[in-house]
């Protein structure tokens, strides 16, 4: 029986970008779930013009990234899904590459319970620059997540992944916002995932996209990422910590 693959799109006030990424979507998926995680910008009606292709999961009001990424989880997991899919909706990813991550959970030679798109795993001639504070955030979060959990990873905050669903039923993911990728790095640790990545293409079409508030300043951001990093260490009982030197120069 073939695998059945879920591709799953977390929403917030894409307007501006939804209706083509979708259109590029359908061309590499079958089965796709929009979480509209309290839009006020006219999404709903942007949606709604694909109603019959896909399913659209609703959030009454701005639950936060890491909560619509959640609801995906759930749904993949209630209807039965061997492969779920994420991918951001803001353009940076490219769907052509759906199936190919996807098929990268049951490789043969190196099977996975997550398979983590990277741009920095390749340096591919598409490539555009990356605005200079996230990178930096990206690269020493990554680097610490490499010291403290023995990854061997090069970004801890692509959107674009592929999961094992039956191994989704093992975590239990409390933060709603931004930070919930690294909340789900730890699990991931801590119940000895089989974890891989996938090369994808850098591509920033927004530099200015807002995280909310104090978090717009990298600084208060970085600290707020290892203040979630080292709730959900002590939370799972791990003896790891990550302070501010840890990760600094290391990608």
């Amino acid at each position: 029986m073939k695998d059945r693959i879920l591709t799953a799109l977390p929403v917030y006030n894409e307007a501006a970008h939804v209706r083509q990424v979708l259109e590029h979507v359908l061309q590499h998926a079958n089965d796709i779930v929009v979480v509209n995680d309290g839009s006020t910008d006219g999404t709903d009606a942007a949606l709604a013009a694909f109603s019959e292709v896909i399913h659209v999961e609703n959030h009454n009001g701005n639950r936060g990234y890491g909560a619509a990424l959640k609801t995906a989880f759930d749904y993949a997991v209630h209807y039965g899904y061997d492969t779920l899919v994420t991918i951001d909706c803001d353009g940076q990813h490219q769907p052509r590459l759906i199936r190919d991550i996807a098929a990268q959970i049951d490789d043969p030679e190196n099977p996975a319970d997550m398979v983590s798109g990277s741009r920095y795993l390749k340096d591919l001639d598409s490539n555009s620059v990356a605005p200079e504070d996230r990178r930096r955030i990206n690269m020493q979060i990554t680097g610490c997540l490499n010291e403290q959990l023995g990854f061997d990873i090069t970004d801890a905050f692509c959107g674009f992944k592929a999961y094992r669903v039956s191994s989704l039923l093992d975590l239990d993911i409390t933060d709603i916002g931004y930070a919930m990728p690294l909340q789900l790095w730890v699990q991931a640790a801590d119940l000895d995932w089989r974890i891989s990545e996938y090369p994808i293409p850098l591509v920033y079409l927004d530099e200015d996209r807002s995280f909310g508030g104090s978090l717009d300043d990298a600084d208060v951001r970085l600290a707020h990422y290892r203040g979630v990093l080292n709730a959900e260490l002590s939370r799972r009982g791990m003896k790891q910590r990550f302070t501010a030197e840890c990760g600094q120069g290391r990608g």
